[in-house]
């Protein structure tokens, strides 16, 4: 997916040549194309640098475009013809060194002097509360409210009829008409990416956004983090409970509900109308089918199929789960006994 520059300021393009100084990489291909943008390796299109880290080019879906890429040694010969590419000892993180090179986040740049920026469009049946800040570029719809000491980042687009709460914040994200996100809700900061670099873990930058579709409720405190490259995106009417945790990268479906205390990891795909309760917890790249229940407190670990309830840790359906629970319960009672 292509940098949404509403979001992030562009600083210019790099040469392969150029790129290669910054990080210590090798050329391998034409030295003079320009890097304009990244993402990644499946969506990458003209002018956009993808990364592959480790040997993992023969299981990388490349996308038609893609004609720039940060490879390791080891997959450099398994790259597609006619593709030019950076040789790094850490394809990842000579990437994310890239990138920061190439865009900046709008919200880290400088600020404006007055709470409401004079290219906000702010529409005048909305109500902003005092202590609200609207950054530049932003738009807020007719009749949407903005909390006490909410802050609007830059470029962030709010339909109409929505409520944010008091001292809750917005960063690259778009919302439809009658979004709700109760106070202190955190929506757009950059998710849980963590890379290795020469001087220890590093912080892998993200530039996708987040998109919350019509009448989507955020509970208070809950957080939803932008994608890297594509975008997190919630579904029209899914409901999150507070203190939540949406990872980057993560599709709700439409009226998907998550309990409070649940946490969904990155990349993971969750079908319309799934039941997620209290304190679930799903690890990354997981897919939920349509219609799924999962149990308070459960762990699920692998892909479930649509219309199934699933509960436990690991996550398993929900009579086998409950057998294995009657079956221990009966073993306690006979041990005691004896």
């Amino acid at each position: 997916m292509t940098v949404d520059t509403r979001f992030y300021a562009p600083l210019g393009a790099l040469t392969l040549e150029a790129a290669a100084a910054l990080t210590g990489a090798a050329v391998d291909g034409d030295a003079t194309l320009e890097i304009t943008g990244v993402a990644s390796a499946d969506t990458a299109g003209k002018g956009e640098l993808a990364f592959i880290e480790g040997d993992n080019a023969g299981q990388v879906e490349f996308s038609a475009g893609l004609e720039l890429v940060v490879v390791g040694e080891a997959a450099r010969s398994r790259l597609p013809v006619g593709i030019a590419c950076l040789v790094a000892r850490q394809p990842r993180q000579a990437h994310s060194k890239i990138a920061r090179a190439l865009f900046k986040p709008r919200y880290l740049g400088p600020a404006d002097s007055l709470a409401i920026s004079p290219s906000a469009r702010v529409h005048s049946g909305a109500v902003i509360y005092p202590g609200a800040v609207i950054c530049s570029g932003a738009a807020v719809g007719e009749g949407t409210v903005i909390g006490p000491n909410a802050v609007i980042g830059p470029g962030v687009q709010i339909g109409r009829h929505g409520s944010i709460g008091a001292g809750a914040s917005v960063n690259c994200a778009l919302l439809g008409d009658f979004v709700t996100l109760l106070a202190g809700a955190r929506i757009g900061e950059t998710g849980f990416g963590v890379i290795p670099g020469p001087d220890g873990l590093e912080d892998a930058p993200h530039f996708g956004r987040v998109i919350l579709q019509d009448h989507v409720t955020i509970g208070a405190n809950t957080c939803i983090d932008r994608g890297v490259f594509a975008d997190t995106i919630i579904g029209e009417r899914t409901k999150i409970d507070n203190l939540c945790q949406i990872a980057h990268n993560v599709v709700l479906g439409r009226s998907v509900i998550v309990a409070a205390f649940g946490g969904v990891s990155g990349s993971v795909r969750v079908g319309d109308g799934s039941r997620l309760g209290g304190r679930v917890g799903i690890a990354d790249h997981v897919v939920v089918g349509e219609g799924v229940s999962l149990a308070g407190s459960s762990g699920l670990f692998r892909d479930v199929a649509p219309g199934e309830t699933w509960g436990g840790t690991p996550a398993k359906p929900i009579r086998e789960w409950m057998r294995e629970i009657a079956w221990l319960s009966k073993q306690a009672k006979t041990r005691k006994k004896d």
